[in-house]
């Protein structure tokens, strides 16, 4: 097995002493030794392979993601230690598996986050923010160039997972797409394109043509959201988890009487929930 080497040198990287502290170095060995154990011992665990839990490391993220809008601290730390696992679990299938180890996962990591962060770790100085997340895509697609990954000249949107939500994902590709310059001017401009985007669904005389234009209309909201510093995937969630309230509410209210009732009791009770439950 050929480790990746850390191309830095420790020492000239500034680490301070609490940064070192922080890391919980014996605590960390023990969770891989037990990790470890149930590879070798535990005949769940010695059966599975990357393929066939990845389903359930979406899961655990998913699961953070719930905690984390729940403001819950305590189920966030449970969470974070399921994900947690699913990393040292994956490592320890790649070094089984003879195709690298928890050191490589954690060198490759550190010298990605050192070579992006030339402001941090190099003299490189930045105005802010907007100039931080363009030098990190820039370095990205150096890196993918020096790499040979892909025949064609590399694309900004490169590095964008296919399997993300469509929301969170027409999000990602938009800001990959505005760090090279290619953005509205401003949110009022797309506002505009919002606009024209209903106007032309209302337009719309085909199923095909109905369908690709919800999809602008989409594609347009998230982008006039993103530039109002709203992330799309999260206002949908609440405003999905708003619904499920109010919904359970009516529900609640009418019992056995739901198949029955009219829609105008149904809407009485839905802006009742909306004092009851928010």
């Amino acid at each position: 097995m050929r480790h990746t080497p850390f191309p830095y040198d420790i020492a000239d990287l500034g680490l301070s002493d609490d940064d070192r502290a922080a890391a919980h170095a014996p605590l960390f060995e023990d969770f891989v030794a037990i990790v470890r154990r149930l590879r070798r011992e535990c005949p769940w665990d010695v059966q599975q392979t990357h393929d066939s839990t990845k389903h359930l490391t979406i899961e655990e993220a998913y699961e953070l993601v719930d905690a984390i809008d729940a403001g819950d601290p305590v189920d966030v730390q449970k969470e974070l230690g399921d994900l947690f696992l699913h990393v040292l679990f994956h490592a320890h299938i790649a070094e089984t598996d003879g195709t690298f180890d928890l050191s490589d996962v954690m060198r490759s990591e550190m010298t990605k986050l050192v070579r992006r962060h030339p402001h941090v770790f190099g003299d490189e100085v930045v105005s802010g923010t907007g100039e931080v997340l363009r030098n990190w895509e820039a370095i990205k697609r150096a890196e993918r160039a020096e790499a040979g990954e892909t025949e064609a000249p590399p694309s900004a949107l490169d590095g964008v997972p296919g399997t993300l939500p469509a929301l969170l994902r027409a999000e990602r590709v938009q800001e990959k797409a505005a760090a090279t310059g290619f953005d509205f001017p401003s949110a009022d401009d797309a506002w505009e394109k919002v606009r024209e985007e209903a106007d032309e669904v209302r337009a719309a005389d085909s199923a095909d043509a109905l369908e690709d234009e919800i999809g602008d209309l989409l594609f347009a909201v998230v982008n006039y959201a993103r530039l109002q510093g709203v992330v799309p995937e999260t206002a949908l969630r609440r405003t999905v988890d708003k619904f499920s309230r109010r919904f359970q509410t009516v529900e609640a209210h009418l019992g056995d009487r739901m198949a029955e009732a009219g829609l105008e009791e149904m809407d009485a009770l839905w802006e009742a929930s909306k004092r009851e439950v928010g």
